[in-house]
């Protein structure tokens, strides 16, 4: 039995997160849920969330010139 890409990509995301947050990735882990895909390859049901707050709006905001304006 093989990790799926998906179910790579779910353990990345888990170190990244718990480096980030500087916790403990084990908690992330034992949340898991894993199933077999047609190619009995595990993936993660419930791969974790990265969120990030928005960045502050300039209070100008830029506007592309035209080409006519070159």
């Amino acid at each position: 039995m093989k990790l799926s890409d998906q179910a790579m990509g779910a353990l990345m995301m888990a170190l990244q997160k718990s480096l980030m947050e500087q916790s403990d990735i084990t908690g992330l882990l034992r949340q898991f849920d894993f199933d077999l895909d047609e190619n009995e390859q595990l993936v993660v049901e419930n791969p974790p969330v990265l969120r990030f707050a928005p960045e502050e709006k300039e209070e100008k905001e830029v506007i592309m010139p035209r080409e006519e304006d070159w």
